[in-house]
């Protein structure tokens, strides 16, 4: 499994986001993807397999068992290290979706 730092994701990835609802909705990044981890496999057939995904949570865990999961199953996906964490600490753009500034939880 491979891992890439905030840094080295590139403007147009397409960000799978495996956090929970309530995480999500603090704050996300716009155009991710926000399939739930425990929900991934009933939601398989919401991805690419020839889309390259980019997998984040709020640390890396989760994300990891995402991305090895994905790989396993033949999609190609990288687990972004420090997660939803280090974006927020890179000052890169979230959004929220309850009317508040985006933050991570």
């Amino acid at each position: 499994m491979e891992n890439v730092s905030v840094d080295a994701i590139s403007s147009g990835a397409k960000i799978l986001d495996v956090r929970e609802d309530y995480e999500w909705e603090a704050g996300h990044i716009d155009g991710a993807l926000h399939i739930p981890l425990d929900s991934l496999p009933d939601r398989l057939d919401d991805l690419d397999p020839d889309t390259d995904l980019a997998v984040i949570c709020r640390s890396g865990g989760r994300s990891a068992r995402a991305t090895a999961w994905l790989e396993s199953h033949g999609y190609s996906a990288v687990n972004v290290t420090g997660g939803m964490g280090a974006w927020l600490e890179a000052g890169k753009p979230m959004v929220s979706d309850n009317g508040q500034d985006p933050t991570v939880v």
